[in-house]
């Protein structure tokens, strides 16, 4: 399939304004340097839709327009615990019989689960309606930790801002991190968080001098990726121990040390692939790896591709 061109997004009843901006601000216009995708918000009907903020949306496409788009995206609303009108149930099956990609949000992922498009299928949603999504559909494997599960066709995320987390995601898996990594600068987001829904359930990390600390050793790590970057150098650079270190940095990133450089390094190795012609050797040392074997077992492991199958196919998409 190619990558999708037309985008549609259920608007439900009492619809998040955070959900509609996310979809709007990813997928809406970014300049001529990208491309334009045919982005529609569509309702059970044409007409005014209620929102959370108590703002109505005009939103001039109903179900019909669902059917027919390359990607759909199922928003969260208050009345999540109600299924859609059949019309909408009917619009995302027959849109994934014809291979739309269909995705879904926070409880958004409800609405997958009433048209049984998740049956037999991995799922997220916000943390905290987990388990009445797995109560009410135990024909899904409910995984409440994940900020967003590929299934193929079928993609969903976490709650609020995990949206912008899902979207990213479906940029670069068709469009490639280049493109995926330009429309997160334009927004001012990071292009990939590591790490899952866990990290947001305590309490946040206190702001003081450490934290300061540790995001100008973050900054300073994405500038020297082609050194080996081992995590006593960074910690002595935080100014910690090196276990104070680790601890510290999984309380406020949710993923390892090791875990956030290799998927720097190889998200650094994805927008070269893509927009570069340098041999995979040089690439291999500007992210920090010792040779070209080396990013080729990370790169299969990681993304299931060798970089050079990597590159060829998305050289090739139009």
């Amino acid at each position: 399939m190619p990558p999708f061109k037309t985008v549609a997004a259920y608007v439900p009843p009492g619809v998040g304004m955070l959900a509609v901006g996310i979809v709007t601000e990813v997928f809406g216009p970014h300049g001529a340097a990208l491309p334009g995708f045919d982005f529609a918000l569509c309702a059970d009907r044409p007409g005014p839709v209620p929102t959370d903020c108590g703002v109505p949306l005009s939103i001039a496409h109903g179900p019909d327009r669902l059917a027919g788009a390359d990607l759909l995206i199922a928003l969260p609303g208050a009345g999540f615990r109600t299924p859609p009108f059949p019309a909408v149930l009917n619009a995302l099956r027959a849109a994934h019989r014809r291979g739309s990609v269909i995705a879904a949000h926070c409880v958004g992922t409800f609405t997958l689960a009433a048209a049984g498009l998740l049956d037999g299928r991995r799922a997220t949603t916000h943390w905290r309606f987990a388990e009445l999504l797995a109560g009410r559909h135990p024909e899904v494997t409910v995984e409440p930790n994940a900020l967003y599960i590929d299934e193929g066709s079928i993609v969903t995320g976490a709650g609020a801002a995990a949206g912008f987390d899902l979207c990213l995601h479906l940029l670069r898996r068709e469009y490639g991190a280049a493109l995926a990594n330009t429309v997160a600068r334009d927004m001012v987001l990071p292009s990939h968080r590591d790490g899952g829904q866990a990290q947001y359930l305590a309490a946040p990390v206190p702001e003081d001098g450490q934290d300061e600390r540790l995001a100008e050793v973050l900054g300073w790590a994405r500038e020297h990726l082609h050194e080996p970057l081992p995590v006593t150098e960074l910690a002595h650079r935080a100014l910690m121990s090196k276990r104070s270190f680790a601890r510290r940095f999984t309380a406020a990133t949710g993923t390892t040390p090791h875990a956030w450089l290799r998927s720097l390094r190889l998200s650094r190795a994805e927008e070269l692939l893509e927009t570069t012609d340098l041999p995979i050797e040089e690439i291999a040392h500007r992210v920090g790896y010792a040779s070209a074997a080396v990013l080729r077992e990370q790169f299969v492991r990681r993304r299931g591709v060798p970089p050079r199958s990597y590159r060829r196919a998305f050289t090739s998409t139009p």
